[in-house]
């Protein structure tokens, strides 16, 4: 993906896990005139709770650990979200995750891993206006061997100095 500008009207993904259902249902009521204004995409059992409390369709996808979080990263990549939160406590050591997560940042998206966060993220002024997005500067394949090389020339001084001891 390139840069790009988040519209007024933000995509935001939601992933929700059983045990954080009802905080889940808790926030979403009481910020529910902030999400009216955005297009939401849910995955599993967050689908039933943002369509009920904010009585609109979202975008449905499978749930995360089920394929939703590698399709949530293909997503990403195409552009067509601009914030992910999560209210869940307990998947983040699934692979797929490792993806997202690495989509994430390849795309610099917003992520939320908490409902403090979430609120900052949909109470900052930025939420109802245009946003350009500057995609973070990739690392080329020699930058990555000049690193690896340094590192390489830091352990063998590290061990020059240690047999020198």
């Amino acid at each position: 993906m390139n840069n790009r500008t988040m519209k007024e009207t933000k995509n935001i993904a939601f992933v929700a896990s059983d045990n954080k259902n009802s905080e889940l249902i808790e926030w979403s009521y009481f910020n529910r005139d902030l999400l009216l204004k955005h297009e939401i995409i849910a995955t599993g059992s967050a689908i039933k709770i943002l369509e009920g409390t904010l009585n609109k369709p979202v975008h449905k996808l499978i749930s995360g650990p089920l394929g939703g979080y590698r399709m949530l990263a293909d997503i990403i990549a195409e552009g067509k979200i601009d914030i992910l939160v999560f209210f869940t406590s307990d998947e983040f050591q699934h692979k797929d995750f490792e993806v997202l997560m690495e989509s994430v940042k390849d795309n610099n998206v917003i992520i939320a891993f908490n409902k403090t966060t979430a609120d900052f993220i949909f109470n900052s002024p930025l939420m109802s206006r245009e946003y350009f997005v500057k995609k973070p500067a990739s690392v080329s394949a020699n930058q990555k061997k000049d690193v690896e090389e340094l590192e390489l020339k830091k352990d063998r001084s590290k061990v020059v100095k240690i047999k020198a001891a």
